[in-house]
């Protein structure tokens, strides 16, 4: 396999990993408090790359070097619903998963039969102050969330949201599509300053669907290229096989 199809290939396999980013937030649209992925580019060299041209000539190939996450707020939509809550500001509501805290953007509560205030995924809601333990709420009764999180019902106050910020979000990586887990102890979650809780409202996905989808025909476009460039580089390497079949018989 000679220079053009080892870099074509490479860029076929970059392609490909920013195909699979995009094709999972373009299905997650329509997913409360989903934050897109995007891929960095960078180029790699391996060890044993040289070039007795110098170091300008080493040859270097396209890899996805890394992926980050734009935690940029979505639009908040109205669903009258209770149990839904959007933050505004800064923020993740923390829950307790099954390997620890996970911390989400997806509002989308519900009761869970133990009587358990639960995310969309079923991590019961950790309530602030109480060292995680659940919001326990009752389901014939009106729920009223406060602006600061404070759940009442009946008048009576039964918990507070815990709602957490972190200095930096890169150590947040995905358990699930809208929920995270802090995987850097060095980077401890506080809680929130600036934000606000607003009930009966979720945070829509923050995916810009028509930016994706030209995004995705630029990208099967690089794609096509690139697996014509090693057809090309094949069928060259074929018609140089033959001619010097031809000058040596």
């Amino acid at each position: 396999m000679d220079a053009l199809t080892i870099a074509a290939a490479s860029g076929l396999q970059s392609r490909m990993d920013t195909l699979d980013l995009l094709a999972n937030y373009l299905a997650n649209a329509g997913t409360s408090g989903y934050k897109t992925d995007s891929a960095f580019y960078g180029l790699y060299v391996s060890p044993e790359a040289y070039s007795e041209m110098g170091g300008e000539f080493v040859s270097t190939l396209p890899v996805v070097q890394k992926q980050w996450t734009d935690f940029a707020q979505g639009t908040l939509t109205s669903t009258g619903n209770p149990l839904d809550v959007a933050l505004t500001g800064r923020g993740f509501i923390a829950a307790n998963g099954p390997g620890g805290v996970v911390y989400t953007r997806n509002g989308s509560l519900k009761i869970a039969p133990n009587g358990n205030l639960v995310t969309g995924d079923g991590y019961s809601v950790r309530s602030r102050g109480t060292s995680g333990k659940p919001i326990h709420v009752a389901s014939q009764k009106t729920i009223l969330i406060s602006p600061d999180g404070t759940v009442q019902q009946d008048g009576q106050t039964i918990g507070q949201l815990e709602i957490m910020d972190f200095t930096s979000t890169g150590s947040l990586k995905k358990l699930t599509a809208a929920a995270f887990q802090n995987t850097d102890p060095r980077n401890a979650p506080a809680p929130a300053g600036d934000v606000q809780v607003e009930q009966g409202k979720l945070e829509a996905s923050n995916v810009v669907v028509p930016e994706s989808a030209i995004r995705l025909v630029s990208l099967m476009r690089q794609f096509e290229m690139l697996q014509k460039a090693v057809t090309l580089d094949s069928q060259m390497d074929q018609q140089g096989i033959q001619e010097v079949a031809r000058v040596t018989s």
